[in-house]
């Protein structure tokens, strides 16, 4: 196996631009208060600072995990990036998120504001870091 050089700056960036779009994505001026009515809550979340706390380390992660497929793919650009994004996302993200909601119940609008969270948030991520090695 080939040793990766990975960019700890860009996959740093990407996790805090994916933090800020949940932050701002899950707002009540975007979409917390369609998707709390599609789920009949109130849409304060009880535990909001361990969940905001998990969610950057989990970032983190997934950041980084990106960006091993992106270097082992030879994505270099911002158009291969997001594809490799896109692909993540529809393999690791989309398809189980509609799956378990078959089980769970969940509406179609609650599938559809998560998964689009998670899409724009991998395109982003991927084109970053596929120019940012």
């Amino acid at each position: 196996m080939t040793h990766l050089h990975f960019n700890h700056w860009a996959i740093l960036a990407v996790a805090v631009f994916q933090w800020f779009l949940g932050a701002a994505w899950f707002s009540p001026a975007v979409f917390m208060n369609a998707k709390s009515k599609a789920l009949g809550t109130t849409g304060k979340p009880k535990h909001a600072t361990a969940g905001m706390v998990v969610t950057f380390i989990a970032s983190l992660v997934l950041s980084l995990i990106l960006d091993h497929v992106i270097l082992w793919s030879g994505a270099n650009d911002f158009g291969h990036g997001t594809f490799i994004g896109f692909i993540c996302w529809l393999g690791f993200f989309a398809l189980p998120t509609y799956s378990f909601s078959l089980f769970e119940d969940r509406p179609f609008k609650v599938v559809a504001i998560d998964a689009g969270y998670w899409l724009a948030g991998m395109l982003i991520s991927g084109g970053v870091l596929a120019i940012w090695q």
